[in-house]
C-alpha cells in the first residue's frame, strides 16, 4: 500500500479541456452546471481557479474530487473556503470535509449524475457499485459539504 494518498494527474487533453471549461464558466456559460472555483492556495496566498462540478445531494451542496488528493482539495483543508464562479454571480462559500464513512451514498449519487464524465478516476467503481466498493473508494476521493454565504 502506497503512503502517498490517491491522485491521478490530468492528461494534456484533461489540462486543456478544464481550461476551456473554467473560462466558458468564468465567461458565462455553465456546461452541464460546471463553474470556476477559486481557492487561495496554501502556499502562495495566490487565489487558485479549477473548474468543479458542484452537486447537490438532500438539499446541500457538496464538491467531490473525482481524481483524488489534488492541489485545490489541499488548498481547500487550509482555506476552509473559496468561490464559484458562474459568468459575473460569484458565491462565496465555506466548506467542511466529509468523513469517509458519510460518502457512500453522495458517491453514488454524484456518479449518477456525473459518471459519464469521471468513471474513469474511480478504478472501476461506478454508480452500480456495492456500498461496500464505495465506501472503500472514499479515502481516495475527497468530498466537501459547502454552504453558501448569502
Amino acid at each position: 500500500m502506497s503512503s502517498q494518498p490517491y491522485y491521478l494527474k490530468g492528461s494534456r487533453f484533461t489540462i486543456k479541456m478544464n481550461s476551456a471549461i473554467g473560462w466558458l464558466a468564468r465567461h458565462g456559460l455553465s456546461l452541464a452546471g460546471t463553474a470556476e472555483m477559486s481557492v487561495r492556495g496554501r502556499k502562495s496566498g495566490q487565489m487558485q481557479r479549477v473548474p468543479v462540478n458542484p452537486h447537490t445531494y438532500e438539499g446541500a451542496q457538496y464538491l467531490v474530487s473525482a481524481r483524488g488528493h489534488s492541489q485545490w482539495v489541499r488548498n481547500m483543508r487550509a482555506a476552509g473556503g473559496g468561490e464559484l464562479r458562474v459568468g459575473r454571480k460569484v458565491r462565496a462559500f465555506t466548506a467542511v470535509e466529509v468523513p469517509d464513512s458519510e460518502k457512500t451514498a453522495l458517491l453514488r449519487a454524484y456518479l449518477e449524475r456525473w459518471g459519464w464524465e469521471v468513471n474513469q478516476y474511480f478504478n472501476g467503481v461506478t454508480a452500480k457499485s456495492s456500498d461496500d466498493e464505495l465506501l472503500a473508494a472514499a479515502p481516495d476521493h475527497p468530498v466537501f459539504r459547502i454552504t453558501v454565504d448569502v
